[in-house]
C-alpha cells in the first residue's frame, strides 16, 4: 500500500523547466516542485549566470506529469549532452541534466507543448513572483544579519556577500529594495565603496 504523503507529494504541483545560460548556448533541463530554490541552489548569484528572460517554465499538476515532461524535452538531444558550467555548484546535482547547442530544438518543442495546451511561464515574472511570496522570510534574515554585524560593532562595513548575492537578486528581478527594508539597512547594504551603481 502506498504512503499516504508519497500520494500527496506525487499530486503536488510540479514544473519542467530549462534554465538557459546567459553567455553561451548552454542550459538545464529539469523538474522541481520550487524552481525558485532550485535555481537558486545552483548559483548565489543564479540572476547573473541565468539568462532570466529565455527561462521557460512548464506547470503540471504532478510531480510525473513534470518528470515526464522533462525527459520529453531532453531526451531526444542527446547528442547535446554537455557538462555544468564549472561556476555551478556541484552539490546541487542534476550533473547529467545540461545541454550545450540545444536552444534551437528546445524552442520547438516548447512550442510544441504550447500548442498542445501546456501551461508555460516566463521566467522572469514568475520568479519575481516567487521572489515576492518570499520577501518576508527575506526581510528578517537580512536585519537579522545587519543586527549581527551592527552588534559586533561593524555596522559601517559593507554586507557580507552572501547577504549582497541574495538581495541583489530583487533588482535582477525588477523589485525595489528600497521599498522592503529601512534606510539604515540600505546604507548597509550599499556600503562597499568598491560597488559599481
Amino acid at each position: 500500500m502506498n504512503d499516504p504523503a508519497e500520494d500527496a507529494d506525487a499530486s503536488a504541483r510540479c514544473y519542467a523547466y530549462v534554465f538557459p545560460c546567459a553567455w553561451e548556448d548552454h542550459c538545464k533541463v529539469g523538474f522541481s516542485r520550487d524552481p525558485f530554490a532550485r535555481i537558486a541552489s545552483l548559483h548565489p548569484r543564479w540572476y547573473d549566470v541565468f539568462d532570466l528572460d529565455r527561462i521557460v517554465l512548464v506547470e503540471t499538476d504532478a510531480v510525473r506529469d513534470a518528470r515526464r515532461l522533462e525527459l520529453r524535452l531532453r531526451r531526444p538531444l542527446a547528442e547535446h549532452r554537455a557538462p555544468p558550467p564549472s561556476t555551478m555548484r556541484i552539490e546541487a546535482g542534476g550533473v547529467t541534466e545540461w545541454l550545450r547547442g540545444a536552444s534551437m530544438p528546445l524552442a520547438a518543442a516548447l512550442d510544441e507543448l504550447r500548442t498542445e495546451g501546456h501551461r508555460l511561464h516566463a521566467g522572469r515574472p514568475w520568479l519575481a513572483r516567487a521572489l515576492v511570496s518570499r520577501a518576508e522570510v527575506f526581510v528578517e534574515w537580512a536585519l537579522a544579519q545587519h543586527a549581527h554585524h551592527a552588534q559586533a560593532g561593524l555596522s559601517e562595513t559593507p554586507a557580507p556577500a552572501y547577504v549582497r548575492d541574495a538581495m541583489d537578486a530583487f533588482p535582477a528581478c525588477g523589485l525595489d529594495l528600497a521599498e522592503r527594508f529601512p534606510p539604515e539597512f540600505m546604507r548597509w547594504y550599499s556600503g562597499d565603496t568598491g560597488r559599481e551603481g
